[in-house]
């Protein structure tokens, strides 16, 4: 799965990639979590524009918005299969902005954090799904994301057995294209990202906590003297 990540490039960067006019202020983020609202880029009558949407995707039909804690991550395996998905994966899809994530290795204490980004540091792009939900007509409308996940690359699998996709720029380009994506095209596109391109390292276990934020979140941390800090 992926339950935590950080973004912190700079919103020109995002509008000089994406060649997209954003009012936005992006302020450096190094531990979003579930529930967040998170920076996201979707096509806007056929233009792609940022926005910033809740993390845990509320389906259209969903009575609570409650049911977006369990609807952070959806398996790319399965995607047109779920009712909670099936909708948003025909015509609103996203590409969620992120610099890298987080994802926790079990040990015989407590579990170890490790950060986990693209090996040239440049940001990496996850696959994503939208949907507007409307509890009633006195309320605003809440549009919501989830995350795809899918199968660890060789890399991550020692720490963990799912991973978010990560799209490169061809497929960053077919995910947010407004036409139906065949069974086929959903396969090849919602891939491992290969394991040579990527770097991992143990951090401190500080980012447990959604409270706690700053650069050193990322930063390589010794797994000995971590345990030693935690008891």
């Amino acid at each position: 799965m992926c339950g935590r990540y950080a973004f912190y490039s700079p919103v020109e960067a995002i509008r000089e990639y994406f060649s997209i006019e954003t009012d936005l202020a992006l302020d450096p983020r190094y531990n979003i979590a579930p529930t967040q609202d998170v920076p996201a880029i979707r096509l806007t009558a056929g233009v792609p524009s940022m926005a910033m949407l809740y993390w845990g995707l509320v389906p259209f039909w969903s009575k609570e918005k409650s049911i977006g804690n369990r609807m952070i991550n959806a398996r790319a395996e399965t995607l047109a299969d779920k009712p909670s998905f099936r909708a948003a994966l025909k015509s609103r899809r996203c590409l969620i902005l992120a610099n890298g994530f987080y994802e926790w290795q079990k040990t015989s204490g407590p579990k170890q954090p490790h950060y986990i980004c693209m090996r040239n540091q440049e940001p990496m792009v996850f696959a994503g799904l939208w949907e507007r939900w409307e509890k009633g007509e006195q309320e605003q409308a809440l549009e919501s994301c989830t995350i795809i996940t899918t199968t660890a690359n060789k890399l991550i699998a020692p720490i963990h057995h799912r991973m978010p996709v990560i799209l490169d720029n061809e497929k960053q380009k077919t995910w947010l294209s407004d036409t139906l994506l065949e069974p086929e095209q959903l396969r090849s596109t919602l891939l491992p990202a290969p394991s040579g391109r990527m770097l991992t390292w143990p951090v401190s276990r500080g980012v447990n906590s959604p409270g706690n934020q700053g650069p050193d979140l990322i930063q390589k941390a010794s797994v000995q003297k971590q345990d030693s800090e935690n008891g």
